[in-house]
């Protein structure tokens, strides 16, 4: 899942949503075996290639229409500037092969790792992010869309969700034990955090499931179509879990985006057979895990995900504030 706050005091100016995400490289930087490779797929050359805003990966991620009129999605990467980054595509490439029969998940139509460069080429899918500030009907339709994907068991082989979150829902209990970071901590979150550890603590099993997790669900890896139908792209964090998951998680995103209510939304996640308190409990575990995130030094190639996980951190903060009453009312 790709953290500290006004959980920080003293806070300063605050760069726009447009400014955390990360800095690309463009389709024409890619290296000409990679770009012939791509036009070999797709049967034509590349006529014109769009770079796509948005998240934080150094790669390339184009929308590209050949000299036939073909279009498609193009990402690639190399292990520079940032090591990490290959894995996660060779990652994604797996997940799309097993998702190949779900309306919500773009399909896989090639993909390249010469052990340098790792390239997918992938279903170009027209539509655009969701509005930020958040409009109610675009939450409600990712919603939908995550419904759709809760009816779905996620293959056996993929990593079970309190596999893959232990060490991240863990991250309340470290900052709660290193004095020098409460003191930087909102005093709303230092005067619970007892509470919160213990949260995380219950909640962590009850992410065991065996449906199809996404685990990045936020604006910029969803596409609105002309229908208003959601699909999610980018799938490098895939896992299998609790059906109600990636709904709560959710939250965390709408808040970041604006100031809507979520009061409305709420139905919708216990529906997916969730309690109010495990809401309340992955939504700690994340404001955990973005606050301790943000702290930790620059990632190579990618100068803005700390700021990023910061901001994230300070709408999970809020979230807790909003639904604590609600999930623990006595």
């Amino acid at each position: 899942m790709s953290g500290c706050s006004g959980c920080a005091r003293g806070a300063t100016t605050t760069p726009s949503r447009a400014e955390v995400y990360g800095v690309r490289l463009a389709w024409e930087d890619l290296p000409g075996q990679v770009r012939g490779w791509v036009e070999e797929v797709l049967g034509a050359p590349v006529a014109r290639a769009v770079s796509q805003p948005g998240g934080f990966s150094p790669g390339s991620a184009d929308r590209v229409v050949t000299t036939s009129g073909r279009r498609a999605f193009v990402k690639a990467v190399s292990d520079r500037p940032n090591p990490g980054t290959p894995a996660l595509h060779r990652r994604e490439i797996e997940v799309l092969r097993d998702l190949t029969d779900l309306p919500e998940v773009p399909r896989l139509l090639a993909s390249e790792d010469d052990g340098e460069w790792v390239v997918l080429v992938v279903e170009d899918v027209e539509g655009r992010h969701p509005h930020l500030p958040w409009r109610q009907e675009e939450v409600d339709a990712t919603l939908t869309t995550l419904r759709g994907l809760a009816d779905r068991r996620a293959p056996g082989a993929w990593p079970a969700l309190p596999e893959v979150l232990a060490e991240e829902m863990g991250a309340c209990r470290r900052l709660g034990e290193a004095p020098d970071v409460l003191e930087a901590l909102h005093p709303w979150l230092v005067q619970r955090m007892d509470e919160l550890v213990e949260l995380c603590d219950r909640t962590l099993p009850r992410l065991a499931g065996d449906r199809v997790c996404h685990l990045d669900v936020r604006a910029d890896n969803l596409l609105v179509g002309a229908d208003g139908r959601v699909r999610l792209v980018d799938w490098p964090w895939a896992a299998r879990g609790a059906p109600w998951t990636d709904a709560a998680s959710l939250l965390v995103n709408v808040r970041w985006g604006g100031d809507l209510d979520l009061r409305p939304h709420l139905d919708a996640v216990l529906d997916l057979g969730a309690e109010p308190e495990d809401v309340l409990g992955l939504v700690a575990g994340l404001a955990g895990l973005f606050t301790e995130a943000a702290r930790t030094p620059p990632a190579p190639g990618l100068p803005t995900l700390r700021e990023f996980q910061r901001q994230q951190a300070v709408a999970a903060t809020r979230v807790l504030e909003e639904l604590w009453t609600w999930a623990r009312p006595g």
